[in-house]
């Protein structure tokens, strides 16, 4: 940490924490936003696969679904919306499930 603390303070190197482009991206930021066209690609199983060994050979136990998930997010309007795209289908699914023993004991 010294040595890092010496860089900063050598006249040579102080620009650096003036300029934009060495800041660190926020973490808000950091994520790319995908609206709700594209959820389907962190539960489909198009989408899923399972690595055993990372690009250098060594063993691994992840999958690409929590790649996806690290370097995407779904977007603030489109979480909302979905949620309750989500919950009125549960309510339609249930509503035809109690409407279809009513229509079986009438025929």
């Amino acid at each position: 940490m010294s040595s890092q603390e010496e860089i900063l303070n050598d006249g040579r190197f102080s620009y650096i924490t003036r300029d934009p482009r060495f800041w660190e991206i926020p973490e808000k930021e950091r994520k790319i936003k995908i609206d709700k066209r594209f959820r389907a690609m962190f539960h489909d199983k198009k989408f899923k696969l399972k690595y055993t060994v990372d690009k250098r050979g060594r063993p691994v136990n992840y999958t690409s679904t929590e790649n996806l998930r690290k370097f995407y997010a779904l977007s603030e309007s489109d979480s909302d919306l979905s949620e309750n795209d989500s919950k009125e289908h549960t309510e339609k699914k249930m509503k035809k499930k109690k409407a279809k023993p009513k229509g079986e004991a009438d025929s």
